[in-house]
């Protein structure tokens, strides 16, 4: 995995990188932490910073951000789950403006944790378009901006067509939400440098060094090829790669999505479109296209489709129809696009939960080892701000984030293959009917 990591996005690829030593042979820590992602590092950091006497480890297969967290847009934004109308359908009002606040607060976090750490990851806090592209979409915004209104949320502002297409022109835009609080990031950038200031408070890396099995016993022991890590704690923060864990299997799925990334646009290109605020973008379909530039302008376009393998299928990055349509959906956004080069594809499986809600906590079944999973591909703010939970697990504190509600919820278990395969397809199917009946529409 260490040999390819530049390959698997544009972000891991962009900068020069040398990976930390793998596990050198058996070990005792207090704590290991398996998933070098933003989950892992950040649990590490807020660990050693509240127990600087604990031994802490990250244990991670290939390199830090070698799973999502190097793979994604880079949006850190205050959506929790898949939308708040259906967090409030799903857990009411209450609960949903709980994970709101979290939210929000987790965005303010991540910035101020940026500044404070000197985290050159091009941070840009330029705000979030949610656009609508057909009547269907408009009624669903309008529906989201009247529960926002009734809910107290003050940061959300209905845009019309004229509005948001002075900001961003595009034929297909019949509206928009704005939201000012959504930061855009080099998310690449951003785990290597939560990787740094782990490492500052004192956590051990050793990446190359994949956990092939859990065993339970006086002592958790985690077998490597190095040899096993005994330890009295675990955090299993793997995410979409939490099926190669027995006890995490029937709580989430690695749900498939792709990228394409065109070569930086000169002004000539970009001055059409306006853009000039810089949002991150994405439509209100149910399996959303997501957008927006990077800092030497090139323009990342992703979504659009999703897609789950039989037995997970993890390794299938590679969609070439997938490719095809998204570099085709460029030229519908924004027609004087059309045929623009495109640089690098990538692809990669997010966590998603049968709910479509984020799980945090512990096994009933045994409180030593603690869990992180189902981001639905919002783990940017998410995660970093989330870590503090494990943490407060790990150290068996009660705690106003271990008291939320989403933490040691009753997670909706997924049924074992080939069952779970005829789920995930049925829910897909139908998502992507619901999206080619309103486009019809």
């Amino acid at each position: 995995m260490i040999a390819d990591f530049r390959e698997k996005s544009f972000w891991l690829s962009q900068d020069p990188y040398e990976p930390t030593p793998p596990l050198q042979g058996p070990t005792r820590v207090d704590v290991a932490i398996v998933g070098g992602g933003f989950a892992g590092l950040s649990t590490a950091y807020f660990l050693r910073r509240a127990a600087p006497s604990l031994r802490v480890a990250v244990l991670e297969a290939g390199v830090v951000g070698y799973g999502g967290s190097g793979r994604n847009a880079g949006f850190a934004m205050t959506l929790f789950g898949l939308s708040l109308p259906m967090t409030v359908a799903r857990f009411g009002r209450r609960r949903a403006m709980e994970a709101y606040r979290f939210m929000a607060g987790a965005v303010d976090h991540l910035q101020a944790l940026i500044a404070e750490w000197g985290i050159a990851c091009d941070l840009e806090p330029n705000g979030f378009l949610r656009v609508a592209t057909s009547r269907t979409q408009l009624r669903h915004l309008e529906h989201e901006h009247a529960l926002a209104q009734r809910m107290g949320i003050e940061d959300l502002a209905f845009l019309d067509a004229s509005t948001v297409r002075q900001r961003v022109e595009s034929p297909l835009y019949l509206g928009a939400l704005f939201e000012r609080r959504c930061a855009l990031v080099n998310p690449a950038r951003l785990t290597r440098g939560l990787k740094r200031i782990a490492q500052s408070a004192g956590a051990e890396i050793y990446e190359g060094t994949p956990v092939v099995a859990l065993r339970r016993g006086a002592r958790l022991r985690l077998d490597t090829p190095a040899g096993p890590v005994e330890t009295d704690k675990v955090v299993l923060a793997t995410n979409a790669f939490s099926a190669a864990f027995a006890p995490l299997r029937s709580k989430q799925v690695p749900i498939f999505t792709h990228i394409v990334l065109t070569e930086p646009l000169d002004q000539a290109r970009l001055s059409p479109i306006g853009w000039h605020r810089r949002e991150g973008i994405e439509d209100s379909r149910n399996l959303i296209h997501y957008y927006r530039l990077t800092a030497d302008n090139r323009l990342l376009m992703g979504g659009g489709d999703a897609h789950y393998y039989y037995n997970s299928g993890l390794g299938r990055e590679s969609r070439p129809a997938t490719f095809a349509a998204l570099e085709d959906y460029i030229g519908q956004v924004f027609p004087h696009l059309r045929g623009v080069r495109i640089g690098r594809r990538w692809g990669g499986p997010i966590s998603g939960t049968l709910d479509m809600t984020p799980g945090i906590g512990t096994f009933r079944s045994d409180r030593r080892i603690s869990y992180a999973l189902g981001c639905m591909g919002h783990g940017v703010s998410l995660m970093p701000m989330a870590g503090q939970i494990p943490r407060d697990l790990v150290l068996e504190r009660d705690t106003d984030l271990t008291r939320l509600f989403f933490v040691n919820r009753r997670v909706p278990p997924l049924p074992p293959e080939p069952f779970r395969f005829l789920v995930a397809r049925s829910i897909l199917g139908f998502m992507r009917w619901q999206d080619r009946r309103d486009e019809r529409r």
